[in-house]
Parts: structure tokens; sequence; C-alpha cells
């Protein structure tokens, strides 16, 4: 039971991991520290209150205070001094309300100056905490971009290994039918093969082709030449049939015949 328990756990932290976005951490301690930092600024605040409640009770009070003092003073001036004493009495009572007011007053204004403080500190702490985050975040992010980056040139990353394979099979399916193309037409050309269209034809045939193909251009260049030989010959025999001028002999002078 224990070693599957370990085997669970090693798992589940596995799979944790897996699943674990750094940034997603970093802002959830943010928000964990923002929502500290408000709850301490709410108690300031509901410190500053009760304070702030007291000093309305002492002004209160001592204004009571001086009522009565000042009523004692008219009963014994106006010779009333069973009057003067009972608002005496009353005056002294008083006085150690305020007294004890006074004193609960200093304890929470110590207090609030101590959350104050210890809400700038804590502010302060969320701050750098969070230029720290941005900062941890935005090198992640950049991490993990090149990280894929080098994963896709290099093509060890899950969709680029399908894509290499893909193009690996494609490459070699190419291969295998240009080697194929190759082997039919060696095979028609050599005869091994029949081609029921009769437009494939065996290496003799394709020779003799080539060399008849020469033999008609060599005969067509032949007969070019003599043509060409045929007319400059002719022009020649018209030259000399005729006169040292360029007259033809039909044009002569008629004496020249009786002469002879």
């Amino acid at each position: 039971m224990k070693r599957m328990g370990m085997l669970f756990r090693a798992k589940a932290n596995k799979a944790l991991d897996r699943a674990e976005d750094p940034r997603e951490t970093l802002d959830y301690s943010y928000q964990k520290q923002l929502e500290l930092l408000q709850k301490v600024r709410r108690g300031v605040a509901d410190v500053a209150t009760s304070r702030k409640r007291l000093e309305l009770q002492l002004n209160q009070l001592q204004g009571q205070s001086s009522k009565l003092e000042d009523q004692g003073r008219k009963a014994l001036a106006l010779g009333r001094e069973d009057l003067a004493r009972e608002a005496l009495s009353r005056r002294a009572a008083l006085q150690q309300q305020v007294t004890d007011l006074e004193t609960q007053h200093t304890t929470l204004q110590g207090e609030e100056e101590k959350l104050t403080l210890a809400a700038q500190r804590l502010q302060a702490k969320v701050d750098a905490f969070r230029t720290k985050k941005e900062t941890i975040k935005a090198t992640y992010t950049a991490a993990q971009a090149q990280t894929r980056i080098g994963e896709a040139f290099s093509g060890i990353s899950e969709e680029m290994g399908d894509v290499g394979l893909a193009i690996q099979r494609a490459e070699d399916k190419t291969q295998q039918l240009q080697a194929r193309a190759g082997a039919i037409d060696e095979l028609l050309a050599s005869g091994a093969l029949d081609d029921p269209t009769g437009t494939a034809k065996d290496d003799i045939a394709a020779e003799l082709d080539r060399i008849s193909g020469g033999s008609d251009v060599e005969l067509e260049l032949q007969r070019m030449k003599a043509e060409l030989a045929g007319g400059s010959s002719s022009s020649q025999q018209a030259i000399e049939g005729g006169t040292q001028d360029g007259t033809p002999q039909s044009q002569q002078s008629p004496h020249k015949f009786d002469k002879q």
C-alpha cells in the first residue's frame, strides 16, 4: 500500500507539473497578496473609524463635564451646596469615563499607526512582487517561444515531427514512382514488355530511326549543294557563249559569218 501510494503521488506530481503554468501561479499569488493588502487596509479603516468614534465620545463627555462644572459653580453661588456637590460628583464620574476613553484612544491610535506602517510595507512588497512577476512571465514566455522555434526547426516537436514524417513518406513514394517509370521505359525499349499501342520502340528501332533521320539530313544537304553547283555552272556557260562585251552570238553582224 505504501508503494502504491508513493507511485500514485509520483504520477500525480508529474501530471500536475506538466499541467502547471508558472505564469498562472504567479498571477494567483499576486491576487492573494492584493487580497491580503485589501484586508490590512480595511483593518486600518476600521481602527481609524473606532478612533474617530472615541474622539466624538470624548468631546461629548468633556462638554458634559464642563456643563456640570458650570452648574456646580452656579449652585454654590446660589447657596445650594447640595446641588453643587451633586454636580461635582457627576462630573467626577464623567471624568473617569473620559480618562478611560483617552486610554482607549491612545491604544487605537497606536494600532492605527502600526497597521498603516504594515500596509505601506505590504504595498511596497506587492509592488516589488508585481514587477518581478511581470519580468518572470516575460522571460518564461520568451524562453517558451524560443524553445518551440528551436524544436520546430530541429524537427523534434510533435507537430513538426508529423510534418517531417509526411514529407519523408512523400519523397519516398515519389522516388519509388520515378524508379518504376524508368524501369518500365527500359523494359519497353529493350522489348521485354510489349506496348499494345505500338508507340513504344525497342532500342534497335530507335537507333535505326536516329541513323535514318541523320541520313535524310545528309541527303538533303547534298541535294542543296548540287543545286547550287548546277546554277553556278549554267551561269558560266552563258557567259562563255556570249561575246566579250556580253552580246549574244545571234545578234552579231552577219558579215562575220560571210567572211567565215
